[in-house]
C-alpha cells in the first residue's frame, strides 16, 4: 500500500465512521476552550471537565480571571497536574488578553504562542477547533498513532509529525484528522494494548500488517 492510498483509507474510514469528531474538553466560548487546552497539558479531559465548570463560574472571562489571587485559582484547578504553573498561566495569559486584545482570543499561531502557557499544540487546537483553521496539533495520541499506522515517517518530534500529517490531509479535513486521531488513540490504538481487534483500518496500519495479529 502506497502512501497515498494508507491517507485515503485512514481519510476514508474516519470520514464515515466518526464525520463530526470534536474535542472532549467543555467550553463554551473561546476563552473557555483556551484555559481548558492549557489545563489538558499533561492531564485528562475527563479531570479537566471536573474542574473548570466552578472555575469558569467564577471567573467566565479574562476581565474576571485578570483580577484572581493566585490562591483563588489554584484552590480551584488543585487537582489538575502541575496547577501552581498553570495558575500563573492562567493569570498571565488572562493579564495579557485584556491588555493587549480586549479580553478577546486572538486567532492566529503566532499571537498565541505570545500567551503564557499555550504553545504551539495549544494555539493549533484553539485555531482549528473554533477558527476551522487548517492546523495540526499534536499531541502523544496523534505522534504515536500516525507514526504507528505509517500517516507518518521516522517523525521524531511533533512538528515533523505535524508538517507530515498536513502535508497529505486535505485542508477541509485538517481540523477533523486532529480529532479522529486524538479518539482513536485514546479508545482503541492505546499505547500498550492496542486494540486491533476492534480497530476499522488494519487494512491500511502498518503496525497491524507487520505484527499479522491473529485474532
Amino acid at each position: 500500500m502506497t502512501k497515498k492510498e494508507r491517507y485515503q483509507a485512514v481519510i476514508e474510514y474516519f470520514s464515515q465512521h466518526i464525520p463530526e469528531a470534536e474535542t472532549e474538553l467543555a467550553y463554551r466560548n473561546e476563552f473557555e476552550l483556551l484555559v481548558a487546552v492549557v489545563l489538558s497539558a499533561q492531564c485528562t479531559d475527563k479531570r479537566v471537565n471536573l474542574v473548570t465548570p466552578p472555575l469558569f463560574k467564577k471567573y467566565p472571562d479574562a476581565q474576571t480571571m485578570s483580577k484572581a489571587s493566585f490562591d483563588d485559582i489554584f484552590g480551584l484547578i488543585r487537582s489538575i497536574s502541575y496547577p501552581n504553573n498553570k495558575t500563573k498561566h492562567l493569570m498571565g495569559l488572562s493579564s495579557m488578553l485584556l491588555e493587549k486584545y480586549g479580553g478577546k482570543v486572538p486567532m492566529t499561531v503566532e499571537e498565541l504562542v505570545a500567551l503564557p502557557g499555550v504553545g504551539r499544540k495549544t494555539a493549533n487546537v484553539i485555531t482549528s477547533v473554533i477558527d476551522h483553521q487548517p492546523n495540526m496539533a499534536v499531541d502523544t495520541h496523534v505522534f504515536r498513532v500516525s507514526a504507528r499506522i505509517g500517516l507518518t515517517t521516522s517523525a521524531t518530534t511533533p512538528l515533523a509529525t505535524e508538517k507530515q500529517l498536513i502535508q497529505h490531509i486535505p485542508k477541509e479535513l485538517v481540523h477533523k484528522a486532529h480529532h479522529w486521531l486524538i479518539l482513536h488513540g485514546r479508545y482503541v490504538c492505546l499505547a500498550r494494548n492496542p486494540k486491533c481487534d476492534q480497530c476499522g483500518i488494519q487494512n491500511a496500519c502498518k503496525f497491524f500488517t507487520k505484527n499479522r495479529i491473529d485474532f
